[in-house]
């Protein structure tokens, strides 16, 4: 008898503690939202992974306490998701989820209306589930409010965070309501200051003409010179667009030039027609002009990021021919390698070696590459397949 009082003693308590807990459904994602719609409830996920030490801690110390279960519980619905098996795969694609913890507040239609990350005290983590279960962010779909024409700047602002890598597009026509209800004597903050600039894209975003009617408030935050800067590669960019024949996927160097060298001078003019060259280029596949804008932008490679020039060095290892180019390509994927060994760059600098007749060097770092890509548990496959032809010479 007196071990079956223990056992349901035992039992109660373990009861009790898994109440006090924030209880997560286990209910596939689609119903959560649908249960979330249903109840006027906002949804609360825990994205986690198994090998996340923080996330541990949360559910072990801070999901357990009675003050956080009893809040999470009456207010939001629960759930718990691992990003890296089954919908949290999806669900980390859908809502853009890189770190972990990450805690995910959707609404009934399924949009992010808080997105908050790392592990947290049982204070911090009630006060930032208060803060978020507001009336306000219970009110419906965002793009629903948004159309109707709500202006509350809050609301504004909370789109454009929310959704500046999601939705670019709905984030900066919220941004663009947001400065063009903002009084022109109203204060400009640090924050409005880096909104502006962050959605402001060209001459002809509405924002443009708030960028140069609020000057003199924008350089209370940043030099003068950077704003001009920020200026010019606005304008550079319309001089872009106009400069591109799309028919014949070609860039005009005669038209961009004149148009671009009077605003930026000859130097700048260059460096920006050379970029975008690459871009379009790469984007089009065409090759050949790739190449010549690469010799001719990297031609002083110690001015450059030796990943930025590892990256122009693959490209001319898979559809560059020329010798010249390719050895010029073997030296900027040898300053990568001199930096720090990875599996990909010395397979890169190995196949350059290899088009370019230098076989003895090319085994060498293919067979480093191989070496370091199994030690790593990465996939050695290309490395084997140039191993396997540079043995055929």
């Amino acid at each position: 008898m007196k071990k079956i009082v223990t056992v349901l003693f035992l039992f109660s308590v373990i009861t009790v503690f898994a109440q006090e807990a924030i209880q997560f459904q286990e209910l596939p994602f689609k119903d959560i939202i649908a249960k979330a719609k249903k109840e006027n409830k906002i949804v609360f996920i825990d994205a986690f992974t198994s090998w996340c030490g923080p996330c541990k801690m949360m559910e072990k110390n801070i999901f357990t306490k009675k003050s956080v279960g009893d809040y999470y519980n009456a207010n939001f619905i629960n759930a718990r998701f691992d990003m890296e098996k089954g919908e949290g795969r999806d669900i980390a694609v859908k809502y853009g989820v890189r770190s972990y913890p990450t805690y995910l507040f959707l609404n009934g239609d399924g949009e992010v209306v808080s997105q908050n990350y790392g592990y947290m005290e049982e204070s911090m983590f009630v006060a930032m589930a208060q803060n978020i279960n507001s009336p306000n962010n219970k009110k419906g779909s965002l793009k629903e409010r948004f159309e109707k024409g709500e202006k509350d700047p809050e609301f504004l602002i909370n789109i454009m965070k929310l959704n500046s890598s999601s939705d670019f597009d709905f984030a900066k026509r919220a941004s663009e309501r947001y400065f063009e209800n903002k009084a022109k004597t109203s204060e400009f903050t640090k924050d409005d200051v880096g909104l502006l600039l962050y959605f402001l894209k060209s001459t002809e975003d509405k924002n443009y003409k708030v960028f140069t009617e609020r000057k003199a408030d924008i350089i209370t935050f940043l030099p003068e010179e950077t704003y001009r800067e920020f200026d010019n590669q606005i304008k550079l960019g319309k001089i872009v667009e106009q400069s591109i024949d799309h028919q014949n996927k070609r860039i005009n160097d005669d038209y961009f030039m004149k148009a671009a060298e009077p605003l930026v001078g000859k130097h700048d003019a260059e460096v920006k027609l050379n970029q975008t060259k690459l871009s379009y280029y790469e984007q089009n596949a065409n090759f050949p002009e790739y190449e010549k804008a690469a010799l001719v932008y990297y031609k002083n490679s110690e001015a450059f990021e030796p990943n930025e020039l590892l990256k122009a060095a693959w490209i001319f290892s898979e559809h560059v021919t020329d010798v010249t180019s390719l050895k010029k390509a073997a030296e900027w994927a040898e300053k990568s390698v001199m930096r720090t060994e990875t599996a990909e760059n010395t397979y890169i600098l190995a196949k350059l070696y290899f088009l370019t007749g230098n076989t003895e060097q090319a085994q060498t770092y293919a067979e480093m590459s191989k070496n370091m890509a199994s030690m790593a548990q990465k996939d050695s496959k290309l490395a084997e397949e140039l191993l396997k032809q540079i043995n055929k010479k």
